[in-house]
C-alpha cells in the first residue's frame, strides 16, 4: 500500500453488552464574575442532565465562587489584600460588565427571578446533586493565601494541581475555559 491510500487502523470495539464510557466535560473556571460562573453552571447541569461526567477545576479568581459568603479575610500582606478584595461567595461576585455599582448585578439577579431562572447558589447545588466533580487548584491556593478551610467544604471533592487537571481534561471530549 503507498501512502495515499493507507488507512489509519479502526479503533478495537468495546466488547458486546459493556457500557458505553460517559463523555466528559472539563471546564477551568478561571473567573470570579456572575454571569461567568452563570454561564460554566448552565453549561455543567446541562452536560450533567445528558449523561456527561463533569469536572469544574477552579483556579484564580474562579475560587472566589466556591468561598463562603461570610467569613474573614485570610493571608498576610499582600495575600491579604488579594482576598480582602477578592472576599468571594456567591453574593458578592460582580457582573463582568455593566455591573453599575451593584445595579446591573442586581438587574441580571431581578431578570433571572422573572423568568424563573435558578440562581447561582441554585444552580450551584443542582451541579453537585448531578455528580458534577468541584476541584480546587492547590497551586493557585497557595499563590493567593487560601486554606482548605476558606473554601466551601460542602463544594469541593478534592484539591488537585495542574497535572491532575491536565490529565482529566486529556481524557475530555470537551474542555471549556471561563
Amino acid at each position: 500500500m503507498d501512502e495515499m491510500t493507507a488507512t489509519t487502523p479502526s479503533p478495537v470495539p468495546a466488547p458486546a453488552g459493556a457500557p458505553a464510557k460517559p463523555k466528559k466535560l472539563t471546564i477551568v473556571m478561571f473567573s470570579g464574575e456572575l454571569d461567568k460562573a452563570l454561564a460554566c453552571f448552565m453549561l455543567a447541569t446541562t452536560a450533567a442532565s445528558l449523561g456527561m461526567d463533569v469536572t469544574i477545576f477552579f483556579t484564580f479568581w474562579g475560587l472566589n465562587v466556591v468561598k463562603p459568603n461570610q467569613g474573614k479575610a485570610a493571608g498576610k500582606g499582600l495575600r491579604k489584600m488579594l482576598n480582602l478584595m477578592n472576599r468571594g461567595g456567591t453574593k458578592r461576585l460582580k457582573l463582568s460588565k455593566f455591573h453599575m455599582m451593584g445595579a446591573g448585578t442586581a438587574m441580571i439577579k431581578g431578570l433571572m427571578t422573572d423568568i424563573n431562572m435558578p440562581s447561582l447558589d441554585e444552580m450551584i447545588s443542582m451541579a453537585k446533586e448531578m455528580g458534577v466533580r468541584f476541584v480546587a487548584c492547590t497551586t493557585s491556593c497557595g499563590l493567593m493565601g487560601i486554606a482548605e478551610g476558606d473554601l466551601r467544604k460542602d463544594l469541593i471533592d478534592s484539591w488537585v494541581g495542574a497535572a491532575t487537571y491536565l490529565a482529566e481534561a486529556a481524557d475530555s471530549e470537551v474542555n471549556l475555559f471561563i
